[in-house]
């Protein structure tokens, strides 16, 4: 079996193949301040009065948090007085939470070998930590709240094997857009994207996260990377509990498989309105850019903004652009305070925002008006996503978000003057 069939069948008891029909008991189940109301409507419905096992659903409110207007903070209501009524071990309040894909594997909540099912389609993100984690609607995730099962059919697996060396600035952003490129948004649909070889091996856990989490944009059920020792030391800081280990079988059966030498991948954007609207940076050309977002449950992570920071540091972001920085956690704003990152972000002329998804769904922090075009970290620039329906978002990695807040244009690191010029 695949590494996804293998998770799948240890839950279910026995063999699993691709297209059938299973009943899978789940290990953790998620909602948002935008999709918990759903599901918390849907579950009083059902009348069992109680979920499954307080210790296994996580409410977070990360998306229009903090409250950006009443009916946000009716929503958030709604969410917050469920887990007080429930008595939810993980509830994350404002001030003591994140974005909820940085935040689950940060406080050890998932580990491999997990089933994870969340009201959010990025929740393929704990995919890199060898789970299988895929997103359901609010009304399924109300059944697995008060029975802690789920149906699902069982995905074939399209295997992608990354060889060679990255060239600098490329991160896991860029090769997760370049493939998107390639097989376009519905190239993996309802398949489990395998990541595997060695230039995957060579990637660090947050680049990782990424590419797992970006999974859904080429339309996959999940986004998988086997466990190794990169995993194995992540966990060995965060896990909470016990986990077991899977992989692919040596005779298993991929639906397709995708060999990609990462050492002719330059740092990629992705042009509206489609994340598979990618290009190499050296093909963008001259594009002015009016704000650029660093953060997202895409690349809101420690490693991300240690990225950022050393590009900006000794620069000052462009007089026409905005630069917003979001870190995806309270503990990686902590972490960026230690290492002093947030005062190289102060000193470029950044503004620095509390956890949240703010911008990436259009909620708040960073709102484009008409005609704007922003550079952003986010996963997705669909028509409308960030703000009016005429404005632009540009996908890219942090290193490039930086370079263009600098430069006041979609541009590359390697473009920028030495900092003392």
């Amino acid at each position: 079996m695949t590494l996804a069939e293998a998770i799948l069948a240890a839950h279910v008891g026995a063999p699993v193949h691709p297209g059938q029909l299973i009943d899978v008991p789940v290990d953790l189940v998620l909602a948002n301040d935008i999709t918990a109301p759903i599901a918390i409507r849907e579950f009083e419905k059902i009348g069992v009065g109680k979920v499954f096992d307080r210790d296994k659903v996580v409410l977070v409110p990360d998306h229009f948090t903090p409250n950006k207007d009443i009916p946000s903070a009716e929503q958030c209501q709604q969410v917050r007085l469920f887990a007080r009524r429930q008595e939810l071990t993980h509830y994350f309040e404002v001030g003591r939470l994140g974005i909820e894909h940085v935040l689950l594997p940060e406080q050890g909540l998932v580990v491999p070998g997990d089933v994870v099912v969340g009201a959010d389609s990025h929740t393929c993100t704990y995919g890199a930590l060898g789970a299988f984690a895929t997103g359901m609607g609010s009304t399924d995730i109300a059944v697995a709240m008060a029975t802690g099962r789920i149906w699902m059919k069982v995905p074939p697996t399209f295997r992608f094997i990354y060889r060679g060396e990255r060239r600098p600035w490329v991160g896991g952003k860029d090769l997760i857009l370049y493939t998107i490129g390639k097989i376009g948004v519905d190239g993996a649909r309802y398949m489990a994207m395998e990541f595997a070889g060695p230039a995957i091996e060579s990637l660090p856990m947050d680049d990782r996260f990424t590419m797992s989490n970006m999974a859904i944009e080429a339309g996959g059920k999940a986004g998988l990377i086997a466990v190794d020792d990169v995993t194995r030391a992540y966990l060995a800081e965060h896990a909470r509990r016990p986990y077991r280990e899977f992989r692919s079988d040596p005779d298993a059966v991929f639906a397709e498989t995708l060999e990609i030498d990462v050492s002719e991948i330059e740092p990629q954007v992705a042009f509206p309105h489609l994340p598979s609207n990618t290009r190499p940076i050296s093909q963008v050309g001259n594009i002015p850019i009016d704000q650029v977002v660093i953060g997202s449950c895409t690349n809101g992570r420690i490693g991300d903004m240690r990225l950022a920071a050393e590009i900006l540091r000794g620069r000052s972001v462009h007089p026409n652009v905005r630069c917003i920085v979001i870190p995806g956690s309270q503990e990686v704003m902590r972490q960026m305070i230690r290492e002093g990152l947030a005062e190289v972000f102060l000193d470029a002329g950044a503004a620095i925002s509390t956890p949240t998804c703010g911008p990436c769904l259009g909620g708040h922090m960073g709102i484009l008006a008409a005609g704007e075009r922003c550079v952003s970290t986010t996963n997705r620039n669909f028509i409308g996503r960030m703000g009016h329906r005429t404005s632009e978002v540009y996908l890219a990695g942090p290193a490039v978000a930086a370079a263009s807040a600098v430069l006041g244009r979609i541009a590359g690191p390697d473009e920028l003057p030495a900092p003392w010029a």
